[in-house]
């Protein structure tokens, strides 16, 4: 299996299953109604809070990145590649890949809109984000 790939754990087991199914869920707050990312057993907002999980857009705009030139172990094939934060139409931020766009700073603009996509790597689908399409 390659060292790149997540390993879930009980809290993240449903993000997972919903991922394998090429759809993103996040977590809720029941109290306050604030998104939050990353799966956790209560609120961060509230403490011991009730959360809910929700599917979410997949909406989101480039909020920083670090283009890699040295491969970390799994993504030996895939030089450039950006390490991203995009902050979800939600409001939480999530760290990914970007795709479909070369990973130069030309081409990588902060805030640019973006849309979830799911790649298959080894056998695990991860969400990355790629430019959105602008109707």
């Amino acid at each position: 299996m390659d060292q790149a790939l997540p390993v879930p754990t009980p809290e993240t087991q449903f993000y997972w299953d919903k991922v394998s199914e090429r759809e993103l869920w996040i977590q809720r707050c029941l109290t306050t109604g604030k998104h939050f990312f990353y799966p956790k057993l209560y609120s961060p907002f509230v403490l011991g809070g009730p959360t809910e999980w929700v599917r979410v857009s997949g909406k989101a705009t480039l909020h920083s990145y670090n283009i890699m030139h040295r491969p970390s172990p799994g993504f030996e094939e895939r030089l450039p590649y950006a390490i991203a934060v995009v902050e979800l139409a939600e409001g939480p931020r999530m760290m990914t890949n970007i795709v479909g766009v070369e990973n130069t700073p030309e081409a990588l603009q902060l805030d640019m809109e973006l849309e979830v996509a799911f790649e298959e790597r080894d056998g695990v689908v991860l969400p990355v984000f790629r430019p959105a399409v602008i109707a």
